[in-house]
């Protein structure tokens, strides 16, 4: 894997001014995307993740959200400075996403051929005739049987598991650096899930493209992507390498998403495990650990300050005052 990042975000923060208060939906994230790398963002649903990536592709409404501050270098250059026409150029060429719900990204009223041939002439300055054959030939690239006869069709002629590989063709289209896949089989049954992750995967391998994977399941992360790092609260409280973290998790948040995934050496024994309490209201948060009302081991630091990074080895960094020194506690508590 190359050492110099393709993508660089630095202390991002997103918030959304509502009538009962501030949102800080992302709020001081960071992390490295190097190329060829598959990086999930794991957490709950309303941690952060699909924000932090729209706050990216600077597709965040605004209002009532705004990009308060932070960084995000796609090779050198920060998109949270450009401007919509720079970022146009950006979407879809340098970066694509693949949405949660095919149905809802796609133009129910237009035919697949006028939403490919659109991007691919747009980007890559390709007559309409050369344009219509390369949106045939990622048709074929992701599996669409017949893809000559089928790229006329309207998407409610797909099934959802067909719809999908049509996004991921629209993505892969324009030979992107970087996929941004937010959550991109949680409407497909079992069967298609497996095979819309094994197309991705595949299809990494072969193009070199970076991926960001959001995702609520953990075996996914598991068997697809290289790094790790998990959202709380808006944000990053563990990052490493994904065997390091699961096999050896340290942030107590962490240590809960992983002995809540079912057991098949374990059915039968007991209630599944599950972490106490709700996710916190992000609405004006006081600076603490957004957790310790959860976390078993919350000390009185963890309710007055936000735990520093930590560097847990050369791969891991970890937010959590369990390990801190306590001369670091003790002068963040005397401030």
């Amino acid at each position: 894997m190359n050492n110099e990042p393709i993508l660089k975000v630095r202390d991002l923060r997103t918030y959304f001014n509502t009538d009962d208060g501030v949102v800080k939906a992302v709020d001081g994230v960071s992390f490295d995307l190097h190329p060829g790398e598959t990086l999930g963002l794991v957490g709950e649903s309303g941690s952060g993740k699909s924000v932090t990536n729209l706050s990216v592709m600077k597709l965040i409404p605004m209002p009532p959200g705004k990009i308060m501050g932070g960084e995000a270098l796609l090779h050198g250059d920060d998109l949270v400075k450009m401007d919509e026409r720079a970022m146009r150029n950006i979407r879809g060429k340098k970066i694509s996403m693949i949405f949660q719900d095919p149905m809802t990204s796609l133009n129910p009223f237009l035919r697949i051929s006028t939403q490919m041939i659109e991007t691919i002439r747009l980007h890559e300055g390709l007559s309409k005739s050369a344009a219509r054959s390369k949106a045939i030939d990622m048709l074929g690239t992701v599996g669409i049987p017949k893809p000559a006869s089928r790229i006329d069709s309207y998407p409610h002629q797909f099934s959802g598991g067909m719809r999908q590989r049509v996004m991921i063709a629209m993505a892969l289209s324009c030979n992107p650096e970087i996929i941004i896949a937010d959550e991109p089989t949680s409407a497909l049954d079992v069967t298609i899930q497996a095979q819309i992750l094994e197309l991705l995967k595949k299809l990494s391998a072969d193009f070199g493209t970076s991926v960001i994977m959001i995702t609520h399941d953990l075996g996914v992360v598991a068997g697809m992507c290289d790094t790790l790092a998990v959202m709380y609260a808006g944000r990053i409280v563990e990052r490493g390498p994904v065997d390091e973290v699961f096999s050896d998790p340290k942030h107590p948040y962490t240590q809960g998403l992983i002995k809540s995934v079912p057991r098949l050496d374990t059915a039968g024994q007991g209630r599944l495990f599950s972490i106490e309490g709700q996710p916190p209201n992000v609405i004006d948060m006081p600076e603490c650990c957004p957790f310790h009302p959860r976390c078993q081991f919350a000390m009185d630091v963890c309710r007055t300050h936000y735990p520093t990074e930590t560097k847990v080895d050369e791969t891991r960094d970890v937010h959590c005052w369990l390990f801190n020194s306590e001369r670091e506690k003790q002068e963040v508590e005397a401030r």
